[in-house]
């Protein structure tokens, strides 16, 4: 087959979207298919491609946020079929107008809803009202990490209408490289933690589109534990980091807070291995949580909350603990809890690591996708 995949994000800006794609396009191109992403060009410094894969960059005219206008697009042709990486403001009317004209099909994976603050709020209500209907309706398949949050989104209207076309797809992990084995030590002797100290890890775009991660929400329940011997390290970096940081000041926890800023994809499993519990407090549109299931690959227990497509990816008790959203008190008791019970813990991990290698191992997940593809071309 020759496959498009079209997507606003993607490495070296390190986020689920982005990432989803490029480990799809990745393990097709292993499979012996042809595939090209189109995406936006980076302004400098290294931008990886996966494996066998043809990565396109088009210019963009403007950006609003993850949003690039990418004239570009709407030359895609000589495909078999197109696979849509969903929100994509701009580039999903491209690919619409390009399907009808070009009688290409394609399929679209939802990943979350788009949520803003302010005027941004405004702006995707009136985009999801107005336009998202169109991009959904020209699409064979759609494409959702979980049903659970498919039956609970912004977007279960539309869905409703045409239930047996959605597909879960769940996101997935290298489970080659995230993996228990991996020796943690060295990010502790980098930052100067002791291997004593109890060190809870987040892992997350501090940036305006990600603010639905809940970084800040877990610095105040950080600070709320007042727990002097255990530290928060905090992976990733965008324009909410600096006032993160001052928060981090203003609790009086920054000497135990440490914002080590992007760490590339493939290098974090010495941070999950460095770690005792993995925490993403997450809010709605969270569809998934790639962290957790990268945390579970590496052995390693999580805590998140209690929401639509978090709680399919977490087994509450089995590996790992969910939180009710919004109630920083249980959030709290559920950190001091995990890290007081090294046992525990420990049992979380294991059944954590066996539960990726069954389900979400990126060579089982491309498998069914694979099928989707076929189903739309057959």
């Amino acid at each position: 087959m020759r496959i498009a995949h079209i997507t606003a994000t993607f490495p070296p800006y390190y986020a689920g979207t982005g990432l989803v794609c490029y480990y799809q396009a990745q393990e097709m191109a292993r499979l012996g298919h042809s595939v090209t992403v189109f995406t936006a060009a980076v302004p400098s410094g290294d931008a990886p491609s996966p494996e066998g894969v043809t990565v396109r960059r088009l210019p963009a005219v403007f950006r609003i946020g993850n949003a690039p206008l990418l004239p570009g697009l709407l030359a895609l042709r000589g495909f078999d079929i197109l696979h849509l990486h969903y929100p994509f403001i701009f580039g999903a009317e491209m690919v619409r107008f390009v399907s009808a004209v070009r009688r290409i099909p394609y399929v679209l994976t939802h990943h979350n809803d788009l949520i803003g603050d302010g005027f941004r709020r405004h702006l995707f209500d009136m985009y999801t009202t107005l336009i998202a209907p169109a991009i959904f309706g020209g699409a064979r398949k759609w494409l959702a990490v979980s049903r659970d949050h498919a039956a609970s989104c912004r977007m279960t209207p539309l869905f409703r209408r045409r239930w047996a076309d959605v597909v879960e797809i769940p996101n997935g992990v290298d489970t080659d490289h995230f993996r228990p084995d991996v020796d943690g030590m060295g990010v502790r002797r980098r930052y100067g933690i002791p291997e004593s100290a109890r060190l809870l890890l987040f892992v997350g775009s501090l940036d305006r589109a990600h603010h639905f991660k809940g970084a800040g929400y877990l610095l105040r329940a950080f600070a709320q534990m007042g727990d002097e011997d255990t530290g928060l390290m905090m992976v990733g970096d965008g324009d909410l980091k600096r006032s993160l940081m001052a928060l981090a000041e203003k609790l009086g926890i920054a000497r135990r807070v440490w914002f080590v800023g992007t760490v590339p994809h493939p290098e974090l499993p010495p941070f999950y291995a460095a770690s005792d519990l993995v925490v993403l407090p997450s809010f709605p549109p969270e569809s998934f949580g790639m962290v957790l299931i990268e945390a579970m690959a590496c052995g390693r227990p999580v805590l998140a909350h209690h929401i639509p497509g978090v709680r399919s990816v977490v087994r509450d008790g089995e590996d790992g603990l969910l939180a009710r959203p919004g109630d920083m008190d249980d959030l709290v008791e559920k950190m001091g809890a995990l890290l007081g019970d090294p046992r525990r813990r420990a049992e979380m991990g294991q059944r954590g690591r066996a539960k990726v290698e069954e389900q979400y191992a990126w060579h089982r997940i491309i498998l069914q996708l694979v099928q989707v593809y076929e189903e739309v071309l057959g």
